[in-house]
């Protein structure tokens, strides 16, 4: 089984350019009221339809209103992915951040309003405190 998550959209050019230029994403399939991109090492996809589109039945027609989804994207190096995203001038919601259970992440928020948790994993400090 495989699975993408797909957002009903009128910035299906802005979700292209930010992914892409952002994140590094690559087009997997593209046309007039579809988008299909992918992950860096083709782990995962993205898609992004065009509200009310003719082709479409009524479920997927009307257009995400920009709150309650989110995305996870896990790295193997969350300084350095914060850095780059950082440099692009991309406004960061959360700053990096390491917490208590273990997750190194930061967040930013894509054209359509879904929030992306950008982490790396980690096991907790079971450190004692001094």
């Amino acid at each position: 089984m495989k699975m993408n998550a797909g957002v009903i959209t009128h910035k299906i050019k802005e979700s292209k350019d930010f992914y892409t230029g952002v994140l590094g994403f690559g087009v997997a399939f593209e046309n007039e009221f579809y988008l299909l991109l992918h992950t860096p090492g083709h782990e995962a996809e993205i898609s992004f339809l065009l509200p009310e589109h003719v082709s479409q039945q009524p479920l997927f027609q009307p257009a995400f209103q920009g709150k309650g989804m989110y995305l996870t994207i896990e790295v193997e190096d969350v300084r350095s992915i914060y850095a780059a995203i950082k440099a692009k001038g991309v406004p960061i919601e959360i700053d990096l951040r390491q917490e208590p259970w273990g997750d190194h992440h930061f967040a930013i928020t894509d054209p359509n309003g879904v929030g992306i948790d950008i982490v790396q994993y980690a096991a907790p400090d079971t450190t004692p405190d001094n």
